[in-house]
């Protein structure tokens, strides 16, 4: 009994810890191991304090002096549209992009239904002539009729209404051979003024009413540069006064123009005044759509101020009409992202913007990686790379 028990204990033994060994193999398993979130690599740049000059400078867009919405008022079949020679050599219909010169027929009409009424016109204006004649010769007659006394004043009567309505008749043809004429001198659609071609939006065979609009077309022989500015800057402008503007594309000029209109209210979102600047363009250098650049004399001393590139600025979280940015902080000696929101912006230098609420000198501002970061994340900043 003894020899069996003790061979009996030690597999009993056995399979127990082999059971306690699989559970805890299971429950080691079963156990999620948590993976740290690696902080978000982002881009830093201290703030820096500029020092601008006594003028401001400002970001303007140039538009045509004018758009036209070229429309036909006399209706038809269109014949045909002006042609001009492509770059290789064939010749198309005038499009978008192509400059065309005052008094160009840039589409027709068919013309030969005006030609007809025309012709209507002017043989009932003919008619009319003679009837008049007649009737002028008569009303002579009568007159001398008259006063002899040999004519009574009823006849006289009647011969002077004859007479005035054949003068009305002869009136009513002459106006409707004018009209004729005008219809058929509308059957070419012409352009008024040197101008470019933004849309064409007719082809040849199609049925064109009166009001139908043909082409849009801009002015730009004197072009318009359009900026914003605040109400403070106001006072520094005035109408007819001689600006300066360049543009990046022509590089090295500088043209000049007047202030020819500035806004009498701000704009409700903006709630900046714009202020328009004619420049001549007799040899179409300024195209419409380039940036241009304004510099306006503020006749102050120069002010230093704190800027951060236009990069670091994102939309605020609590004011959607607002701005905002992250900085980053040392907390516990890791990276932190802080929200900074609702800073106040002020003029663009460059690639650089004025901030004069928020943000001092030296503050470490996100600039890249800005848009991917929340407030309190850890961040790891990214050394710039070497030049």
């Amino acid at each position: 009994m003894q020899a069996d028990g003790s061979g009996v204990l030690p597999k009993f033994l056995a399979a127990a810890l082999g059971l306690l060994l699989l559970a805890g193999l299971f429950s080691g398993c079963g156990k999620e191991e948590k993976i740290a979130k690696p902080p978000t690599p982002v881009g830093v740049k201290a703030a820096e304090e500029y020092r601008g000059g006594g003028e401001t400078r400002y970001s303007a867009n140039i538009q045509p002096y004018s758009r036209i919405e070229l429309a036909f008022k006399s209706g038809g079949y269109l014949t045909g549209i002006f042609q001009v020679r492509g770059v290789d050599g064939r010749i198309r219909n005038v499009q978008e992009g192509d400059y065309v010169k005052k008094g160009t027929i840039l589409a027709q009409v068919r013309k030969s239904d005006y030609e007809a009424k025309l012709s209507q016109a002017a043989g009932q204006l003919a008619a009319a002539q003679a009837n008049l004649q007649h009737a002028d010769l008569d009303f002579g007659r009568a007159r001398n009729l008259y006063a002899a006394n040999s004519l009574t004043k009823s006849d006289y009567d009647k011969a002077q209404a004859q007479y005035g309505q054949a003068l009305g008749s002869a009136g009513a043809a002459a106006a409707q051979v004018q009209e004729a004429k005008l219809a058929l001198q509308d059957a070419s659609l012409k352009a008024p003024v040197h101008s470019l071609v933004l849309k064409r939006r007719v082809e040849v065979g199609d049925l064109v009413n009166a009001g139908t609009v043909g082409f849009a077309l801009a002015n730009t022989e004197d072009v318009k540069v359009v900026f914003g500015v605040s109400d403070l800057m106001l006072q520094h402008l005035k109408l007819g006064e001689a600006l300066a503007v360049t543009t990046d594309a022509l590089r090295n000029r500088e043209f000049k123009g007047l202030v020819t209109s500035i806004a009498p209210s701000a704009d409700p979102k903006s709630r900046v005044f714009d202020v328009e600047i004619t420049i001549p363009n007799p040899q179409q250098e300024l195209k419409v759509g380039m940036i241009a650049s304004v510099s306006v004399a503020t006749g102050l001393a120069p002010l230093a101020v704190t800027v951060v590139p236009l990069t670091a600025i994102v939309r605020s979280k609590i004011n959607p009409e607002g701005y905002a940015l992250f900085v980053v902080e040392e907390k516990d000696g890791k990276q932190i992202a802080r929200f900074r929101d609702n800073i106040a912006l002020g003029e663009v230098y460059g690639n650089m913007i004025t901030v004069t609420k928020g943000v001092k000198v030296g503050d470490p501002v996100i600039v890249t990686g800005a848009t991917l970061v929340i407030d309190g994340q850890p961040v790891r900043v990214i050394p710039p790379p070497e030049r």
